[in-house]
């Protein structure tokens, strides 16, 4: 193995993977500062809007999965100077996104009892439906923004989802501000304002991103003369051919962290809350993973549809590399700062709930530790992810995903949370050994089927 050829690729894996990181880093933002700013408000309105953000989650995770499957089908197109098949993934990507936005929605609010039959904290539920309503609205205008995202992404136009995600960002942070804390004319609206600042900022979202592509000249071709006659049957079947899989893998991981949101719960407040700070900060350095998986699924397309095997090999291994160094660099970050960085998250000027922080940060602070382990599996299962879904293989690994989370990730966790000693603990030992597992059957699983790839075509030749 030759190091310096899988180095030599960094630089420009970095160049496409850097605008998508920022973007990703600006969705679990949004999410953060919903928390850092409902933090301050205190422990129960931080329980309500993790637990109405949990079902908002998963449904987003559905539409995201679903959406990344247009990035395979456009970049294939690219590399292959194909605009109808470019264009035909657009359009049938941007009407199913726009179908199954309005659909979750739907089945988010349908879904409001659940949180009864969890038996969270009454007091939680009545602050985190009315916020639910809301957020669950904000789905329609974020799952049509991925059809645009994915359809640039495919074209490796990265950074306009980064500059959209940003305009954003800037937005919600204002709008959140006056609308929590009643500044200025704006009521004072706690939480509700919370919800309000992610659906205004998320409007403008899709308006920036349809804004920017369309103005760009090389594109314009893309956009004209939209009409539902060219919509196809078996065009719209390819694409939930790989979508719903594609979803289906995200749901398993995605769930599988909101049942220990759920676990914690059951464990007590200060559980919760604890796995909560954990969770945001493991989310944000995943993030870095997920801008370097569709960077991944774009190359392994790009060089599928130039037929080059042997180059499609050495770059998608120089983006596992380059994965495993990444999240090894926050695995020591997070050992070293694990007593310090809870605190961001809690007001420890309120001398009425200093007991119950002091404990939250000693939870947290142990369950850093584990998410420092965690982060290196978690970043390399979801990096060949992204090269299997640049192979278009999506059914094996769905099945992979199944089996890593629910068959020996979850009873794990369920096991040493409820019956030892581990508690919170117990619950992220249960995700390691999920996401270490997946990681080694979705690796087996891209080097079998490269192999097959490279001995086809050399028969063929």
């Amino acid at each position: 193995m030759n190091l310096k050829q899988y180095t030599k690729e960094f630089s420009y894996n970095l160049r496409l993977a850097y605008p998508i990181i920022l973007g990703m880093v600006g969705h679990t933002l949004i999410g953060i500062v919903d928390n850092i700013m409902v933090g301050k408000l205190g422990s129960t309105e931080l329980a309500a809007v993790s637990l109405g953000n949990s079902m908002i989650f998963i449904a987003m995770s559905l539409g995201i999965g679903f959406s990344t499957a247009i990035t395979p089908i456009v970049a294939e197109g690219d590399a292959e100077k194909n605009d109808n098949k470019i264009r035909s993934a657009f359009h049938h990507g941007l009407f199913l996104c726009t179908i199954l936005g309005l659909v979750l929605f739907g089945v988010i609010v349908l879904a409001k009892p659940i949180m009864e039959l969890l038996q969270q904290p009454a007091d939680v539920i009545a602050l985190a439906k009315p916020y639910l309503d809301w957020v669950a609205f904000s789905l329609i205008p974020l799952i049509m923004y991925q059809g645009y995202k994915q359809f640039a992404d495919g074209l490796s136009l990265t950074k306009y989802s980064m500059y959209a995600m940003i305009m954003a960002n800037v937005l919600h942070v204002g709008i959140n501000y006056m609308l929590i804390y009643g500044i200025w004319i704006f009521p004072k609206m706690g939480i509700i304002g919370a919800a309000l600042g992610t659906v205004i900022s998320r409007i403008f979202l899709v308006m920036f991103m349809h804004i920017m592509l369309s103005r760009r000249n090389d594109l314009k071709r893309f956009f004209k003369n939209f009409s539902f006659d060219e919509i196809k049957k078996e065009t719209i079947k390819k694409i939930i051919s790989i979508g719903f899989p594609s979803a289906m893998q995200m749901l398993f991981e995605v769930v599988l962290f909101t049942a220990s949101i759920w676990l914690c719960g059951n464990i007590g407040k200060t559980s919760q809350a604890a796995n909560q700070i954990a969770l945001s900060l493991a989310s944000l350095t995943f993030m870095f993973a997920m801008g370097l998986s569709v960077t991944s699924m774009i190359r392994v397309s790009n060089q599928r549809g130039l037929q080059d095997f042997k180059n499609l090999i050495v770059v998608a291994r120089s983006i596992f590399l380059l994965a495993i160094i990444i999240e090894t660099v926050f695995a020591i970050l997070f050992v070293a700062f694990h007593n310090f960085l809870p605190h961001i998250f809690l007001n420890m000027e309120n001398t009425g709930q200093i007991l119950d922080n002091s404990e939250v940060i000693s939870i947290a602070s142990k369950l850093l530790l584990i998410a420092a382990v965690f982060q290196i599996s978690d970043g390399i299962q979801v990096v060949v992810l992204g090269a299997l879904r640049g192979l278009q293989d999506v059914k094996v690994p769905m099945y992979i995903t199944f089996v890593a989370y629910w068959i020996i990730g979850f009873p794990i966790s369920y096991y040493l949370a409820e019956y030892t000693e581990l508690k919170a603990q117990g619950v992220w030992i249960g995700l390691l050994a999920g996401l270490t597992s997946a990681a080694i059957f979705l690796y087996v699983r891209f080097h079998f089927l490269t192999k097959k790839l490279i001995q086809n075509s050399l028969s063929n030749s």
